[in-house]
């Protein structure tokens, strides 16, 4: 089935709480979906951002990020008073995160003081529900301000660094009310996100989320399950992920998470992965599994590096890991990012899990006849997008591309002067054969470099533009139906 979608991360929505959220204006960018006839809506990680605000930086793979949890909707439930609401940060073409940081803290905490006793008894089935994760990341982020908020390798108590049974009941009892306002949190976070999807689902939008391969080092993931992960007797990382040098960068990329144990996984037949992957079906009707390569192979630097140059490859689980989860948890709707090292052995893990990959038409122009990007060579079985999180936007790129491949980009998408840059990209993706196109935000909007989402192994101005109000409109909507029309993509 062909069909198409946008990329646009809940954290970029317009609205008066200076970050996107789950409230009002999700709802009518779900409208808008089904106004331009587009059947998807792809979203970043959606759990709470730690280093650097990086959604690839979590503080847990399960949790929701508080910072998405609609203030104004909490009014409509009486856990807040409209006063409460006001003095938000209130700036809108971008995140500031350290103002939404404080004034959300303050405002759930507040509903919290107000929801006492009054939603007990669901407050505690849905922490019942979510037993195999909430209570350790309760505790640990009640640990972590405790502390000081450093990285749990920090923490001065040697006894909860290793969760030593009693240290375990002590801070436990001793915490018990923070541990009790994470879990409400949480339960918020989730009851909105479980409306939003059932309200996006019935519009005929599915939800296309993001699960990054790999967890943070300072997690109550690693500290919970240090099993897990390649760490030595003192839970320090034997190895870090990251990639190696390319094209894109002179030292590699230096990602820091802590690697994976896949033999110690193994033998208990993946649990771990497994109890993760069935919630990430639980949160997404579509998932973007990035860094497929790492199953398949994983790039190795050593602990305390300062460049990912000196790293090697070793082997991942390949097929055994996806025969088993084709086993536990069937019926994942699987997109695989495998963008970057591919070599034979990736791809035949690929086809033989049969899960559409990813192509990038802002990465088809570098000339090589067998460039895997270019529009001829696309095949069914994938995601096409004009870019992703991680590139410049369409107009950046061409600002800054070279000659040569500007005038291949004119040749293949037939288009002469640069105002036509962006209708010939959004045509070109929407065109092809690709049983999936995704277009992001800003290339359907024309918007420059400065509206980039991220550039990679950087730190500082990532992860904040936003929309701006009133640009998603009929009107738009119009014009991406036509589109999809005109290319065999609509719903209707």
């Amino acid at each position: 089935m062909r069909q198409s979608g946008i990329l646009l991360h809940i954290t970029s929505l317009p609205g008066p709480e200076g970050i996107g959220t789950m409230g009002k204006e999700a709802y009518q960018f779900a409208d808008f979906l089904k106004a331009a006839d587009m059947a998807i809506w792809q979203v970043l990680p959606i759990s709470p951002t730690g280093y650097g605000e990086s959604p690839y930086q979590s503080f847990s793979t399960y949790a929701g990020n508080p910072l998405l949890i609609d203030l104004a909707l909490l009014v409509e439930e009486g856990l807040l008073k409209p006063e409460q609401q006001a003095a938000q940060p209130n700036r809108q073409d971008s995140v500031d995160y350290v103002a939404v940081i404080a004034h959300k803290e303050k405002r759930l905490r507040e509903a919290f003081a107000a929801a006492q006793s009054k939603l007990d008894d669901e407050i505690a089935a849905f922490v019942d529900e979510q037993s195999h994760w909430l209570p350790d990341y309760a505790l640990f982020r009640a640990l972590k301000a405790h502390f000081g908020g450093g990285s749990w390798l920090a923490w001065p108590d040697e006894a909860i660094r290793h969760r030593q049974p009693d240290a375990m009941r002590r801070y436990a009892q001793q915490f018990r009310d923070e541990i009790a306002f994470h879990s409400f949190v949480q339960y918020l976070f989730f009851r909105q996100w479980r409306a939003l999807k059932e309200y996006a689902n019935g519009q005929g939008i599915r939800l296309f989320g993001d699960m990054p391969i790999y967890v943070a080092m300072d997690s109550s993931d690693t500290w919970a399950h240090p099993e897990v992960f390649q760490l030595d007797v003192n839970l320090k990382p034997l190895g870090v992920a990251g990639v190696p040098p390319d094209y894109f960068s002179r030292n590699g990329q230096l990602w820091g998470n802590p690697l994976y144990n896949w033999k110690a996984l193994k033998r208990t037949g993946y649990r771990w992965w497994m109890e993760r992957m069935r919630a990430m079906g639980e949160y997404f009707d579509l998932i973007r599994v990035d860094h497929f390569i790492g199953f398949s192979k994983y790039y190795d630097v050593p602990y305390g590096a300062t460049t990912a140059r000196w790293g090697q490859w070793r082997r991942g689980p390949g097929r055994a890991f996806f025969d088993r989860l084709n086993q536990d948890v069937p019926g994942l709707n699987i997109v695989a990012e495998d963008l970057g090292a591919v070599d034979n052995r990736v791809r035949g893990l690929l086809k033989y899990c049969g899960y559409p990959g990813m192509k990038v038409l802002c990465f088809a122009f570098s000339g090589e006849e067998d460039n895997p990007h270019l529009p001829y060579h696309i095949p069914r079985n994938c995601v096409y997008y004009t870019g992703t999180h991680d590139n410049d936007t369409a107009m950046g790129w061409w600002e800054s591309a070279a000659s040569s491949e500007k005038k291949l980009a004119r040749k293949l998408l037939g288009f002469q002067k640069d105002d036509q840059l962006c209708e010939a990209m959004l045509a070109g993706v929407l065109q092809n054969k690709a049983n999936t196109a995704i277009l992001p935000m800003q290339d359907i909007l024309c918007l420059p470099t400065d509206a980039r989402m991220n550039t990679p192994g950087t730190l500082g101005g990532n992860w904040q533009w936003r929309m701006k109000p009133g640009v998603a409109d009929e009107e738009l909507a119009a014009r991406l139906r036509e589109l999809n029309h005109q290319y065999g993509r609509g719903k209707t």
